[in-house]
């Protein structure tokens, strides 16, 4: 009895064995079709370091308000210099006169809109669109050109019986749409600025 079980332990330690130089070979080769796959088809790993040329600084200036909500600027240049310093690449500067890249622009009129809603709670969730004009030009003039299309997002957020709550959820969404644009607006400035 005792030697059956012996027996069955160590046939079972055997297949075991096997099935697991089986399982790596089918691993091995998963991961170098991935490897071969991913290289074939153009991806690669995006190194911004040195990539831009001789644009090494950049100065963010604050974009002008010309909408009516008070501090909105404030969000968007903090997305920009927040996704600036996420990305690496350029060094952040405070003078323009510094810097071999400047951004500037303008956060246009902030468009809010009921979009769904409820004959009991009435407005049940609301849209808000943020739309930017911004440019980037180098020290010696040239202008980057950015998509106009990535400068405008929109994001619906919830309304509340709650007013404060509702506010809340409004600068969040703006928080978002901001973060969101200064995205893109930095793969069309590397984009742009790429030698």
């Amino acid at each position: 009895m005792f030697r059956a079980v012996i027996r069955r332990a160590m046939r079972w330690r055997r297949s075991t064995r096997r099935a697991l130089r089986e399982w790596g070979l089918v691993l091995d080769l998963l991961a170098l079709t991935l490897a071969l796959a991913t290289t074939v088809c153009g991806y690669r790993v995006v190194r911004y370091e040195g990539a831009l040329g001789d644009n090494r600084a950049l100065a963010i200036r604050t974009p002008s308000n010309e909408s009516f909500d008070a501090g909105i600027e404030f969000t968007v240049a903090e997305a920009l210099r927040r996704e600036a310093l996420r990305r690496g690449g350029l060094t952040l500067v405070e003078s323009p006169s510094a810097a071999d890249v400047v951004l500037s622009g303008r956060v246009l009129p902030i468009q809010t809109i009921a979009r769904s809603v409820s004959s009991v709670v009435l407005t049940l969730e609301y849209e808000v669109t943020l739309r930017l004009e911004l440019t980037a030009r180098t020290r010696g003039g040239r202008k980057v050109v950015l998509d106009p299309e990535s400068l405008r997002e929109t994001e619906r957020y919830l309304a509340s019986a709650n007013v404060e709550v509702t506010r809340k959820n409004w600068q969040e969404a703006l928080r978002l749409l901001a973060s969101t644009i200064a995205n893109r607006v930095y793969d069309d400035l590397y984009a742009g600025l790429t030698p």
